[in-house]
């Protein structure tokens, strides 16, 4: 066979082998892509846990975080539930009230506030329907920052008028002792005994209301115990829920 012949045929014969085999070859994934895994797909390490959690209670919450018993966003009382999911009892209510006033948070009281009745104020035992003062809700939440005198009812002793803006007030006729502290608290029974008559189960009847007294016997021992004091809250019962209508300051009166 020519030379020339025999290279042209041995030529030939590479371009055939050449097509072969581009015939053959896998088609074409891209740059850099690799096939797919033959193997078994491997499983989700599932969603990244938040900070914090243990795998206990919800995510973002830390392991044995309490919950409140109530929030003053709620709107009010019926949304405050205890730790177990139940409303809360009036003991329990009157603790979450008893907070907001020992921190002067107006806000935390007034989701507490009965959203038809409001809130009394009566700075002795006895409740005056006539003279003791009431704020509906929205007038609690901003009465630590009313400048606003107002008449609260009359001093004992001297008669005189009790005139004073609410932050004044606050401070002598509500919050003027820590009941945080050493308090005797009981319910639905007065603690407090004095001259002035307690009438809380007349204008708050036992069948529709609780109230829980803090007392606290006395301040200094040279008073004898004539310097003790009590805060009572009182609440109305609407079903299992606690709103609150009253607040009630009292002490020894001469």
């Amino acid at each position: 066979m020519p030379i020339m012949r025999r290279a042209a045929m041995t030529v030939l014969a590479g371009v055939m082998l050449l097509l072969s085999a581009c015939g053959n070859a896998p088609e074409n994934r891209g740059e850099g892509q690799a096939p797919p895994s033959s193997g078994p797909t491997p499983m989700s390490a599932g969603p990244e846990l938040s900070p914090g959690w243990s795998g206990e209670g919800q995510p973002g919450t830390p392991a044995g975080s309490p919950e409140p018993l109530a929030s003053p966003d709620a709107g009010g009382p019926s949304s405050a539930v205890d730790m177990e999911g139940q409303p809360p009892t009036s003991l329990e209510a009157a603790s979450v009230v008893m907070k907001a006033l020992a921190a002067g948070n107006m806000r935390a009281l007034a989701a507490w506030v009965h959203p038809e009745h409001g809130l009394r104020f009566s700075p002795y035992g006895y409740v005056d329907v006539a003279s003791d003062l009431v704020f509906s809700r929205s007038e609690v939440e901003g009465l630590m920052h009313d400048p606003a005198l107002r008449i609260w009812g009359s001093h004992a002793g001297s008669g005189e008028p009790i005139e004073l803006a609410f932050p004044d007030y606050y401070k002598k006729f509500v919050y003027d002792i820590d009941f945080s502290t050493g308090a005797t608290i009981a319910v639905n029974r007065a603690i407090g005994q004095g001259t002035t008559v307690n009438n809380v189960n007349e204008v708050y009847p036992a069948a529709s209301h609780d109230y829980v007294e803090y007392h606290i016997a006395g301040i200094d021992p040279a008073a004898e115990g004539m310097d003790w004091r009590s805060l009572r809250l009182v609440f109305e019962k609407i079903g299992e829920d606690r709103a609150l209508v009253g607040i009630i300051h009292d002490q020894w009166t001469p």
